[in-house]
C-alpha cells in the first residue's frame, strides 16, 4: 500500500510541476498514467481509497485541489476505469466457463461413443441431418458419404428398410418415437431408436452385442414365431378341412370352424367346450392306439356330416403336450379312384374285344397286359403269358416257332425293335411272316414307361389293295371305252379324270385336260359350243360346292343343234363326276311323242267335255219323259191296256237306267272338276248295306243269286257321306251280280280295324285278267271278259272316286283264286284327312 501511495504522490507532483496548464491538466494526466495500472490490478480501487485515507493533510489538500480542478474529467475517468475493469472480469469468467464446458463435452462425447453407434439428428425446419458416429457399423466402406445411411435399402433388407423409412417419417412429422431391432443385410443385429428431444428429431442406431444382442435376436425370433403362429392359427381357423388339437388328457383344446360344422356345433368354442368328437368310437380307439405306438396315424375313414356319409383321409400326429389332426374330404378322390379303376377295367375289356393283338410291356420290359387276339395271333400258351415274361423271352419263343420275319442278324433286329423303349413317338412297320401273313405293327412308348405293341393282320388288306389297283385299272379301261363323256373333278375344282369321249364331245385337247385344269378353264373352252351362263353356274356350284351336295340333271342344247343330257354326281371322296350323253335322237323322238300325247290329252279332254255337256243336255228331257211315264202309269190318269202298261214299264225302266247312267256321268264330271263335296255324318254300317242291297233285290231274284252279308257285330258307326257310300256299295253289288252266273253266291262283308272300316264284295264270276286290272277303274272301261253283262263302264270309276274322296283306298284282293273280291277301305278320322287335303 505504501508503494501505491508513493507512486500516487510522485505522480501528482510530476503532474503539477510538468503540466503547465495547471492542476486540472496535471490531474488528468496523472489519471491517465495510473489508469492502466488501476484497470489491470485487482482490488486497486480499494487500495487507493485506503491510501488516500492515510495521506497527510497537506497531501490531501493538494490532492483535493488537484481533484477539484479536474472536476468532471476525473469522474468520467473513474467511470471508464470501472467499466473496463468489469468487462475484463466478465471475459475471464466466460473463458473459464467455456473451458469447463468443453471439458464436459469431450468427456460426454467419449462416454457417448464408447460403444459403436450412429447418431442422426434433424433440427427444426432442417432437411439435411447431422450424422455422427461410426458409419462403418452400417456401410461396408468408409469412403461412402454419411448420407448414404439414410438410404436404408443399402444396408437393410427391403421389408425392414421400408419399416425404418416409415418410422423416421412418423418421427419427423409427428414426433412419434420408435424402437426397432433390425438385422442388416450383412447379418448384424442393430437397435434403432428414435426420439424427439428439444425440438430435434434424433435417431440412434447402435450395434447390439452380448446379452443385448441375444435379447434382441430372441425378441426377433419371438416376434417371428408369434407372427408365424398367428398366421398358422388363422389358416387353421379358416381352412375348409376339419382341424383339431387335443391335450395330454385327450380333451379338445383347439378346433376350427370346419370342425364345428362337421360336428354340428354352434361354433368352434362350443365344440371345444362340449368336447365333441368327429370320428366314431372304434376309429378314435384305433387312432389313439396308433398315436401311442407310432406317433402318427393315417387312414381313410367314413364320417357322417349333415346326415351324409362321406369318406375322409384322417391324419393325426402326436406332439409335445398332446396331438393334432386333420380330416381331408376324400369322397371325390375315392369316387374318381373307383371311376379310374372302372375305366381301366372297361379299357381292358374293350381291348379284349379288339380284333387287333395288343400287348403292353412295363418299364422293366415285362408283359403287363395282353388281349385274347394277341394270344390267338401268335398261338402262345396262356400260362406262359400269365407268367409275365419279358419282351426278349417272347421274341425268342416266336423265333423258335418260326413265327417272326426271317432276319440275317436277329440280335441287331431285336435291338432296333427295343429302341421303342427309349423313343418319344410311335413307330410303324410291316412284318412278312414265313406262313404268308403280313402283320402291321405299331410300337407306342407309354408315358409311365414301357411299350405297347399293336398287331393287325393286314394280309387281306394288302390283297384288297392289290385288287383295288386292278379294279381302278379296269375302271379306267371301262371309262375309256364308254360312248358317254365322263369327267371327274376333285374337291378343289380341278379335272382329275376324263375319258376320250369327253374330249371328243367338247372338242378339247387331251394334253390340255391332262394338266388338270380348273372347272372355270374348262368352261371357257366349252363356251363356243354352249354358252348358257345359268347352266354353267349350276355345274360350277355342283363341282365346287361344300354343302347340300346332290345330283343335278341338266339338258344342254348346244349351238350345233345337238342335245346333251348332263348329270352331276357327287362322289364320296368330295369329288364330282360329270357325265354327258348325246340324246339328240331320243330328244327328237320324245318331242314327237310329247306332241302326240298332247293331242291325245286334248282329244280326251274334248271327250270329257262332250260327255259332260251331253249328260246335262240329256238330263232335262229324261226327267220329262220319266215324269210323263209315271203320270201315264198313275191310275188317276185313266185306264191303260195291258199292252200300253207293258210299254210304259219298258219306258220307265229304260229311262231310269238312262237317268242313272247320266247321273253317274255327271258325278264323275263333278269329281273330275274338283267340285264334288261330301256331306259327312255318322254312317250306320248295317243300314248302309241294307239300303244298297235293296236296290238290286229284283236283279238277284231274277237271276236266282244268293246274297250273303257278313258284318262284324261290334262294327258300330263311322264318319262319312252315307249317300255316297250306299252308291259305292250299290255299284259294287250291281257289278258283282252282273258278272255272276245264275244261282251263284255274292258276299258282302264289313270289318273294323284300328284306323279304318273295310267293305268287301265278292263274286263267283270269271274274274279280271291281270292285264285289265289297271284299267277297270277308268271311265267307260268294262270287264266284260266274255260275260253276259254289258255296261257303260262307269260303276267302278265312281266307286274309286267316292272312296278316294273319303281318303280311302279301293283294291282287288290278290289272294282270291276264283271270282273277284273288291275291298274298299274308309278311314275312321275324316278330320285328319280333310286337314291333310287342305
Amino acid at each position: 500500500m505504501s508503494d501505491v501511495v508513493a507512486v500516487m504522490r510522485r505522480t501528482l507532483l510530476s503532474c503539477t510541476s510538468l503540466v503547465p496548464g495547471g492542476i486540472a491538466g496535471a490531474g488528468a494526466a496523472c489519471l491517465v498514467d495510473i489508469s492502466p495500472a488501476w484497470a489491470t490490478e485487482p482490488g486497486l480501487s480499494e487500495r487507493l481509497i485506503q491510501t488516500f485515507t492515510n495521506l497527510s493533510r497537506p497531501d490531501l489538500t493538494a490532492l483535493a485541489l488537484a481533484l477539484g480542478v479536474l472536476g468532471f474529467s476525473v469522474v468520467a475517468a473513474i467511470l471508464l476505469m470501472r467499466t473496463r475493469i468489469r468487462a475484463a472480469a466478465n471475459e475471464q469468467r466466460l473463458r473459464t466457463e467455456i473451458r469447463e464446458l468443453q471439458s464436459d463435452a469431450d468427456r460426454f462425447r467419449a462416454l457417448l461413443f464408447a460403444e459403436p453407434q450412429v447418431l442422426i439428428s434433424w433440427g427444426a425446419g432442417e432437411d439435411r441431418p447431422q450424422i455422427s458416429g461410426d458409419i462403418a457399423l452400417l456401410l461396408p466402406q468408409d469412403a461412402k458419404p454419411p448420407l448414404r445411411i439414410l438410404a436404408f435399402g443399402t444396408w437393410l433388407p427391403p421389408e425392414p428398410a421400408l419399416q425404418m423409412d416409415h418410422a423416421v417419417d412418423a418421427l419427423r412429422n409427428a414426433g412419434e418415437g420408435f424402437l426397432l431391432n433390425l438385422v442388416t443385410s450383412a447379418g448384424r443385429t442393430v437397435e434403432a431408436m428414435g426420439r424427439a428431444i428439444g425440438g430435434q428429431a434424433i435417431v440412434r442406431i447402435r450395434d447390439l452385442g452380448g446379452l443385448r444382442r441375444d435379447l434382441a435376436e430372441t425378441t426377433l425370433r419371438h416376434n417371428s414365431l408369434l407372427a408365424e403362429t398367428g398366421m398358422l392359427r388363422a389358416f387353421a381357423a379358416a381352412a375348409p378341412w376339419p382341424l383339431w388339437a387335443r391335450g395330454e388328457d385327450g380333451n379338445l383344446n383347439f378346433a376350427n370352424a370346419a370342425y364345428a360344422r362337421a360336428t354340428e356345433a354352434a361354433s368352434a368354442t362350443d365344440a371345444i367346450q362340449r368336447n365333441l368328437e368327429l370320428l366314431d368310437s372304434d376309429d378314435r380307439i384305433a387312432m389313439a392306439r396308433a398315436l401311442n405306438d407310432h406317433a402318427a396315424f393315417a387312414a381313410r375313414l367314413p364320417v357322417v356330416i349333415g346326415g351324409e356319409r362321406r369318406m375322409y383321409d384322417v391324419h393325426a400326429l402326436r406332439a409335445a403336450g398332446g396331438s393334432a389332426g386333420i380330416a381331408l374330404d376324400a369322397s371325390e378322390t375315392a369316387a374318381l379312384s373307383q371311376a379310374l379303376e372302372r375305366m381301366a377295367d372297361a379299357h381292358r375289356r374293350t381291348l379284349d374285344q379288339l380284333s387287333s393283338g395288343v400287348a403292353v410291356f412295363d418299364g422293366q420290359r415285362r408283359l403287363a397286359f395282353y388281349n385274347d387276339s394277341y394270344r390267338r395271333l401268335w398261338d402262345l400258351d396262356r400260362a406262359f403269358l400269365d407268367g409275365n415274361p419279358n419282351d426278349s423271352s417272347v421274341l425268342d419263343r416266336l423265333r423258335a416257332a418260326r413265327k417272326l420275319p426271317e432276319q440275317p442278324d436277329f440280335r441287331a433286329w431285336k435291338a432296333r425293335l427295343h429302341e421303342a423303349y427309349r423313343a418319344n413317338e410311335a413307330a410303324k412297320d410291316v412284318w412278312y411272316l414265313p406262313d404268308g401273313r403280313a402283320l402291321s405293327i405299331v410300337t407306342t412308348p407309354n408315358p409311365e414307361g414301357g411299350v405297347t405293341y399293336l398287331f393287325d393282320d393286314v394280309t387281306e388288306s394288302l390283297e384288297l389293295a392289290r385288287r383295288y389297283d386292278r379294279l381302278i385299272t379296269v375302271q379306267r379301261e371301262t371309262l375309256d371305252s364308254l360312248t358317254e363323256a365322263v369327267a371327274v373333278f376333285g374337291s378343289n375344282g380341278r379335272a382329275q379324270l376324263f375319258n376320250p369321249a369327253f374330249a371328243r364331245m367338247w372338242k378339247l385337247s387331251p394334253e390340255a385336260l391332262s394338266q388338270q385344269p380348273h372347272i372355270d378353264t374348262v368352261e371357257g373352252w366349252c363356251k363356243p359350243l354352249f354358252d348358257d351362263d345359268d347352266a354353267w353356274q349350276t355345274i360350277r356350284n355342283a363341282v365346287t360346292g361344300i354343302d347340300n351336295r346332290s345330283a343335278v340333271r341338266l339338258k344342254l342344247e348346244r349351238k350345233d343343234g345337238s342335245v346333251l343330257d348332263c348329270m352331276t354326281m357327287p362322289l364320296p371322296d368330295g369329288a364330282t363326276m360329270l357325265t354327258f350323253h348325246d340324246i339328240t335322237d331320243s330328244e327328237n323322238v320324245e318331242r314327237a311323242l310329247r306332241e302326240r300325247n298332247d293331242a291325245l290329252e286334248t282329244a280326251d279332254q274334248m271327250k270329257v267335255d262332250f260327255v259332260h255337256h251331253v249328260s246335262y243336255e240329256l238330263r232335262s228331257p229324261l226327267t220329262t219323259i220319266i215324269g210323263f211315264a209315271h203320270l201315264m202309269n198313275d191310275p188317276g190318269t185313266g185306264p191303260l191296256t195291258e199292252k200300253q202298261a207293258q210299254y210304259i214299264d219298258y219306258i220307265t225302266s229304260s229311262t231310269d237306267a238312262l237317268l242313272a247312267l247320266t247321273n253317274n256321268i255327271l258325278d264323275l264330271a263333278t269329281i273330275d272338276a274338283g267340285a264334288m263335296t261330301l256331306e259327312l255324318g255318322p254312317v250306320d254300317v248295317r243300314k248302309t248295306i241294307a239300303a244298297a242291297t235293296e236296290g238290286i233285290q229284283d236283279r238277284l231274284t231274277r237271276e236266282r243269286i244268293v246274297l250273303e252279308v257278313d258284318v262284324d257285330p261290334d262294327i258300330g258307326n263311322f264318319i262319312g257321306d252315307e249317300r255316297r257310300i250306299i252308291q259305292v256299295l250299290y255299284n259294287l253289288l250291281a257289278n258283282a251280280a252282273g258278272f255272276s252266273p245264275q244261282g251263284a253266291v255274292i258276299a258282302v262283308s264289313a270289318r273294323r280295324t284300328a284306323h279304318s272300316v273295310s267293305f268287301a264284295v265278292t263274286d263267283d264270276g270269271p274274274g279280271i285278267p291281270p292285264e285289265v286290272k289297271d284299267k277297270v277303274f277308268d271311265w267307260f272301261e268294262s270287264r266284260a271278259n266274255g260275260s253276259r253283262h254289258r255296261g257303260a263302264g262307269l260303276g267302278l270309276s265312281l266307286v274309286r272316286s267316292f272312296v278316294e274322296l273319303h281318303g280311302g283306298r279301293v283294291h282287288f284282293d290278290p289272294t282270291v283264286k276264283r271270282g273277284t273280291r273288291v275291298v274298299c277301305d274308309f278311314p275312321l278320322d275324316q278330320t285328319a284327312h280333310r286337314n291333310a287335303a287342305e
